[in-house]
């Protein structure tokens, strides 16, 4: 945490309502930690530790601020830990602005309902510099927030646009080749080697939109048309398969629906892109069904299973789980969920020793009852 580390000032210094603000600091942080995970979307998924952050740090300066006489006037002052805080809630977890101006409310209200059933009786003026700090906190993070996520875009950004260099300087290489040899064999090799690293191109700048789509904004655009599942799946299946991604098997029947075709396209290519990084021997295996009005689309592989402690925030925004040797970016997973929660369904994943990994994209059928601002068009995009 990039807290600045502070002596902190004598409890005997502190004033009568300080002190009993650190004495109910267990039953605020009860009180607040409920009420973020029940209220707050993505708090839910999250451990203990990363919840609570470093708020304690700026608990313990909250109760400075209301001692009349020490040198700090607000919970903020001298101290980077409200900056820190909208840090760290924009590299390690999904939430967006709401839900961080959100949680400093909740945070206010927590010490105001444990103060009540402590029977603690402040005067306005404390209330007024509790209520003074937090807003000045929230802002605080609120604005670090918003300059962590611009730098962590562009550095995603730079980091994929440098790594695209490569393969554009092999595919020019291997052009200048085809051109200036005789040998069909060597034009041949050239040849196949511009594809590999077209195909590599390909999925980079696909990397690269979702990361410009996930950091603007909690969910894609959806385009809505009418389309069979199970075209999309075959079509994906064989541009993977002829890709040398194989094997592969697609299971299921028709299910025709609603759904934004070029995000559930997107989605489904990043799980089979995963499925192939992680997976080890044996094919992956697309499945498709209809359950009671719902689509099951999942994607299954064998290999070593996901640790549990990863589980559960596996989808996380920019999660960066490690399997094998390889290390993703973490944007693809986050994507998946968004696509599937935009489609008014959500994304899982199931993984064992015995039985490998399956993530599940589960929405409607149709799912225009639980779509907002959605553009319709006649055909699916291709």
């Amino acid at each position: 945490m990039n807290v600045v580390a502070t002596a902190r000032a004598d409890e005997t210094k502190l004033s009568l309502e300080a002190r009993e603000l650190l004495a109910m600091r267990d039953a605020v942080f009860d009180l607040w930690e409920a009420s973020v995970r029940a209220q707050i979307k993505g708090a839910a998924e999250l451990i203990g530790p990363a919840l609570t952050d470093n708020l304690p740090s700026l608990y313990e300066n909250l109760a400075e601020a209301i001692s009349p006489g020490l040198a700090r006037e607000t919970a903020t002052e001298n101290s980077t830990a409200a900056m820190a805080h909208g840090s760290e809630r924009a590299r390690l977890t999904c939430f967006g602005p709401d839900e961080v101006l959100h949680e400093y409310q909740l945070f206010r209200d927590a010490i105001r309902d444990a103060a009540h059933a402590r029977g603690a009786a402040w005067p306005s003026e404390v209330w007024a510099a509790i209520g003074h700090s937090i807003e000045i906190a929230s802002r605080e993070a609120l604005r670090e927030y918003a300059a962590t996520h611009e730098s962590i875009r562009r550095k995603v950004a730079a980091a994929l646009s440098h790594d695209m260099r490569a393969p554009l300087s092999v595919m020019k290489t291997g052009a200048q080749l085809v051109c200036l040899t005789n040998d069909s064999a060597v034009a041949h090799r050239s040849a196949e080697k511009i594809c590999r690293h077209a195909d590599r191109l390909e999925s980079m700048m696909g990397d690269l939109l979702d990361a410009l789509t996930v950091f603007r904004e909690e969910t894609p655009p959806l385009i809505l048309s009418n389309f069979d599942m199970l075209e999309l799946v075959n079509d994906v299946a064989r541009q993977f398969s002829d890709g040398g991604g194989g094997p592969f098997a697609v299971v299921g029947d028709s299910v025709e629906g609603h759904w934004c075709a070029p995000a559930m396209r997107r989605a489904l290519e990043n799980l089979v892109s995963n499925a192939l990084k992680h997976g080890v021997a044996g094919e992956v295996q697309i499945a498709i069904r209809e359950r009671r009005g719902r689509l099951s689309l999942s994607v299954h592989n064998h290999g070593r299973p996901i640790p549990e402690s990863q589980r559960e925030r596996i989808f996380g925004y920019l999660n960066r789980h490690q399997g094998e040797g390889v290390l993703g970016w973490g944007i693809g997973l986050s994507f998946v969920r968004s696509v599937a929660e935009s489609h008014g369904g959500s994304a899982a994943v199931d993984s064992s020793d015995v039985e490998g990994t399956t993530f599940t994209i589960e929405v409607p059928v149709d799912c225009r009852p639980f779509v907002k601002h959605a553009t319709k068009c006649a055909q699916p995009a291709r």
